[in-house]
């Protein structure tokens, strides 16, 4: 018998336990930039110094970083259930813990790509410099989708979400557009997990179950609930 699909959509909140701080924090900034600063076309255009330097710090907490246990919970489940994860986060800690079929739909901070093409895409571990290129001659960038640029993965994600047996959302506040609008494609009757230290708004859907908790005690209590 096939193993029912669960699909997970997850934001910052899910790293957070492990120390990386989300940029919705409550100074607005972040890790002390403004995002329009830092992450815009613009700003690249503008400044690739800094924005290459930020990155940089990024790439450099990310590997100082480990996955926490709401990471390993979902990558546990795969036992269970056929797991597809949905990110909007650019770490890699949900492969670290040990999922196996997940999707950035923000890209990857251990990953860097022509800025003229969305397709050469090279791995990294190191920083990044001005005057390093893709084999097309362009400046290397990282592999981000940065604010006012087109989301690729979108419609992949889209659909991922359409054939869920079983939803979970976790560690994300459903305001990063067009990510937040991909609860919607999940079928009513699907039980859908809202699991966050603080619930978004959820009322329009049905078969809600919120689990109002930080992501590691949150996905503590959805294994006690799933795995039976």
């Amino acid at each position: 018998m096939p193993k029912q699909k669960l699909v997970v959509l997850s934001g910052a909140g899910i790293s957070a336990e492990s120390g990386l701080r989300t940029f919705r924090d409550s100074d607005g900034l972040w890790e002390g930039y403004n995002i329009e600063d830092v992450a815009t076309p613009r700003a690249w255009h503008r400044d690739p110094q800094l924005v290459l330097d930020f990155y940089n710090m990024r790439r450099r907490d990310v590997l100082g970083a480990k996955p926490n246990a709401a990471h390993i919970g979902l990558a546990a489940l795969e036992e269970h259930y056929d797991v597809h994860i949905v990110t909007q986060n650019i770490d890699d800690l949900h492969e670290r813990g040990g999922s196996t079929k997940v999707l950035h739909l923000h890209g990857e901070i251990l990953k860097m790509r022509s800025e003229h093409s969305n397709h050469k895409i090279y791995p990294i571990a190191g920083d990044m410099q001005l005057g390093d290129r893709a084999e097309d001659g362009a400046q290397l960038r990282p592999h981000i989708v940065w604010f006012e640029e087109p989301v690729p993965m979108i419609e992949q994600a889209v659909n991922v979400m359409r054939t869920a047996d079983i939803f979970v959302l976790i560690g994300t506040s459903l305001l990063v557009y067009p990510a937040a609008g991909l609860v919607d494609y999940i079928g009513p009757n699907v039980m859908k997990y809202i699991i966050d230290k603080k619930i978004p708004s959820v009322n329009r859907y049905r078969n809600v179950i919120a689990i109002e908790k930080p992501a590691t005690e949150g996905i503590k209590e959805l294994l006690k609930t799933l795995v039976v």
